[in-house]
């Protein structure tokens, strides 16, 4: 997979677009959508399936719901995974690579996790029995004005504020903040990482930096996740993982992911060890 969109750029052009123009998509972008489907990978080895749908043309597609929260859009995309570990990093690494090349093209998406028919959308998308299916998106032109109800929304979940750098990063142990100057030439990626989307705009993810390798955390929060059979959450790690990954590429700094470094420090109360990326 590579990317050649502009992180910077593309993470901060983006944002979840719910009311879409009656516009169709260009068949040259849908070619291309397609071919960066296909070319999808990720660093922690689990298989991801992508599924499209025309709801204009697709079979079973009546009875699709959003729960009116997604207006006016003909086209999304869902993916898929088998029961295993790292499934959901995997999924939201690459399903944040998806939206941001979707967003380079000009394009909408709204990640949806809770607010649509799984149902009805398993059908009209052929999901095999057995498979998770966690994410879809609307994919589409952006509508000049914000409905109603996505207006609520944005300003329920807070959409255009982020936490701040003394609230999710940390130096050597969580009792210690990491700044910019301290993070060194790490900043960027962090930085990338602080202004990712999330399941509510929740932001889950805590790195501690150690010795040059930071350590990614979720800071789960009790009772989220009860309305799924998985952690959805670790979906948010993975597009964590995505920003920071591409971030470090685009400055061409090596290092890899592994499951196996979590240091010995102290842990606040629901925090979690999820993976490291070690420096190369």
């Amino acid at each position: 997979m590579k990317i050649t969109f502009p992180v910077e750029e593309t993470v901060k052009k983006r944002y979840s677009v719910r009311n879409y123009q009656d516009q169709a998509i260009e068949s040259d972008k849908l070619k291309a959508i397609e071919v960066f489907i296909a070319s999808l990978e990720n660093p922690f080895g689990p298989n991801i399936k992508f599924h499209t749908l025309d709801i204009k043309t697709g079979p079973n597609t009546q009875k699709l719901g959003t729960y009116g929260v997604i207006k006016g859009a003909s086209h999304y995309i869902g993916t898929t995974i088998t029961p295993e570990p790292l499934a959901l990093e995997a999924l939201g690494y690459e399903f944040e690579a998806l939206v941001l090349y979707l967003a380079d093209l000009g394009l909408g998406t709204c990640w949806l996790g809770g607010t649509f028919d799984r149902q009805s959308f398993s059908n009209a998308m052929q999901i095999e029995a057995g498979e998770i299916f966690p994410i879809i998106t609307p994919v589409g032109y952006a509508a000049d004005h914000k409905h109603f109800k996505e207006k609520a929304m944005r300003k329920l979940i807070k959409a255009d504020q982020r936490k701040e750098w003394p609230q999710l990063f940390f130096n050597n142990d969580f009792q210690s903040p990491l700044t910019a100057a301290a993070a060194g030439d790490l900043a960027f990626a962090l930085e990338m990482v602080r202004l990712g989307p999330s399941a509510s705009n929740k932001q889950p993810w805590r790195i501690v930096l150690i010795d040059g390798n930071c350590h990614f955390y979720e800071a789960k929060e009790p009772g989220y996740s009860k309305a799924f059979s998985y952690d959805i959450q670790r979906v948010d790690l993975g597009i964590a993982a995505a920003h920071f990954d591409f971030a470090m590429k685009e400055r061409k700094i090596d290092g890899h992911f592994i499951t196996s470094a979590q240091p010995e420090i102290d842990l606040p109360k629901h925090m979690e060890y999820v993976f490291s990326w070690i420096r190369a």
